[in-house]
């Protein structure tokens, strides 16, 4: 029997425990479960409680050379990746829905092996390099790719052969056949192109793990970063491809079990590659583009029985944040006009780019707001959903930017990493519902943290900030879809159980773009998913 002093010591503990985490998306929902979703809880616990001891045990030897020599959860994700898909929680968060993914940039969502068939298929896709591809240049030579018109077409047969002759089109599919033997002939090209599209663990944990400036004023890991977008605009922004790729990244983040998508589209170019290789397709004809797409894909998933997993997709006006202010105001003008044209489509504006070194957002304060006054007078609505605070900084013009996104009326924060810091923007969040796009995978690669114990999302939680789990980058990251970031998220709190989960799908809904009818179809969707999710715990390892 429990003395009385210790009885009551226990209920002012438990007491006080409620109330530090009243504040939390997940707190009243937990108290909401159904009987199998507690059941489903306790199963998702106890899996954690045991993998964290069976899996990530600081005895067990790690697979990579790079990044942290003892495992535990949450970890640097390059290094964790193939355990985290040995894992029984992996297999069932990869079956969760997952409602919305509100944080994605298009250049960055489509895997570089298919990315690279896509492209291949494309009697047009020609590659070009600064120097001979060789053993001496191979890691540090950048290829460029375009779609050529047919006039432009050429024979030429190699990038590795000692006779190219430099920044000369070569057809892809003749480089990647004839691909230097000693480089590894085919297969070689193939990892050699996915090395230039993606960042691995030697360079997230080691030659690139660095915050220390360098050429360009860019850091080691954003100017890798950056460079693989330099690689995959020309393969992906070519209409053949481009069309196909977009429904790629559809069908594998249903899979994943993402049913709707905000996509930020890059309008800083004006035009595109058309089949013909020509620059002809504009702004308008890239959202016609997209939208078909998005209608396809709908259409087949009512024909396969399957509407129920995909809600359909919106798209965020984004532009680089090196435009002088005056050259911003042919693009707000512009995104006004598509908003008229594809009232269903656009989604919201916002900058893109690295916070540290490029404009910040008190630049474009005076054009972002005519901006909204014209809004206003034509009786329409682009909502801001700026990138913001994601930095290291503290009162660095990065990290001022959440003040301005406040000012400015944003709608969500894309990342948000600095908000931990500032008391009165995080109160101003909660109450006014601004929901935080949280990167967790992202965030570690690109080095603002180095694993996810050490991440700010449970505080930001912990004060009551809404938060939508999202991906960012996965193709250069290697955490297609959710699943890997809500994994990393899950096992690094003891606090999370079924009831965060939960909490995050619903918020990913509930602070999308999606409104009215919409909206309330995706809920819909979800309560009817939900419960064959629970199912599947319980059925699955319901004896674990």
């Amino acid at each position: 029997m429990v003395p009385a002093f210790s009885a009551d010591y226990l209920a002012q503990r438990s007491q006080l425990i409620a109330q530090d985490r009243s504040l939390r998306a997940d707190y009243a929902i937990e108290k909401d479960l159904s009987e199998d979703e507690r059941k489903a809880d306790e199963i998702l616990r106890l899996i954690r409680t045991r993998e964290a001891q069976s899996v990530w045990s600081a005895e067990n030897a790690t697979k990579h050379h790079h990044g942290s020599q003892q495992l535990f959860p949450g970890m640097e994700f390059l290094t964790a990746r193939e355990t985290i898909v040995e894992t029984k929680l992996f297999d069932i968060l990869s079956k969760m829905p997952k409602g919305g993914l509100l944080h994605a940039h298009l250049g960055a969502m489509v895997r570089a092996d298919v990315l690279l068939e896509l492209a291949l298929s494309q009697p047009a896709m020609h590659v070009r390099v600064p120097e001979v591809v060789s053993e001496a240049t191979i890691d540090s030579v950048l290829p460029q790719f375009r779609g050529l018109p047919k006039s432009q077409w050429t024979t030429h047969m190699s990038i590795t052969d000692p006779a190219y002759e430099p920044s000369s089109w070569v057809p892809m599919k003749n480089a990647r056949d004839n691909f230097s033997a000693t480089l590894g002939g085919p297969e070689g090209f193939d990892r050699w192109l996915t090395s230039t599209l993606t960042i691995n663990p030697a360079e997230a944990y080691g030659t690139h793990n660095s915050t220390v400036e360098v050429c360009n004023s860019l850091q080691k890991i954003w100017k890798k970063f950056q460079c693989t977008f330099g690689v995959s605009e020309g393969l992906v922004f070519f209409e053949p491809v481009l069309r196909e790729y977009i429904r790629a990244y559809f069908l594998s983040s249903i899979e994943d079990g993402i049913s709707y998508l905000e996509t930020r589209m890059l309008f800083h170019a004006k035009t595109i590659l058309d089949a013909e290789g020509e620059q002809t397709i504009d702004h308008k004809g890239f959202l016609e583009l997209y939208d078909g797409v998005v209608k396809e894909v709908e259409a087949k998933m009512r024909e396969e029985g399957r509407a129920d997993e995909f809600v359909g997709s919106k798209v965020i006006y984004t532009v680089l944040r090196i435009l002088t202010p005056e050259d911003l105001d042919w693009y707000l003008e512009d995104c006004i006009e598509m908003k008229k044209r594809f009232p269903h489509l656009i989604a919201g504006f916002d900058f893109v780019g690295h916070e540290d070194t490029l404009r910040p957002l008190i630049d474009y304060a005076e054009p972002l707001l005519r901006f909204v006054a014209r809004q206003k007078e034509l009786g329409i609505s682009i909502p801001f959903i700026f990138h913001a605070g994601e930095t290291l900084g503290d009162g660095t013009m990065a990290d001022m930017n959440l003040y301005d996104a406040i000012l400015l009326g944003t709608k969500r924060i894309g990342h948000g990493f600095s908000l931990i810091r500032h008391p009165k923007l995080l109160e101003i969040c909660r109450e006014r519902e601004i929901c935080v796009e949280i990167c967790p995978i992202s965030n570690e690669i690109l080095r603002l943290t180095g694993s996810m114990p050490m991440h700010p999302l449970p505080a930001i939680m912990n004060q009551g900030v809404h938060v939508a789990l999202c991906s960012d980058d996965p193709a250069i990251f290697g955490n297609m879809g959710l699943s890997f970031d809500f994994y990393q998220v899950f096992v690094a709190s003891e606090v999370n159980g079924l009831a965060t989960l939960r909490a995050l799908v619903w918020d990913s809904i509930k602070y999308s773009s999606l409104e009215g009818t919409q909206q309330e179809e995706a809920f819909a969707k979800l309560e009817r998913r939900w419960p064959l999710f629970i199912r599947y715990i319980l059925d699955a390892y319901g004896t674990v």
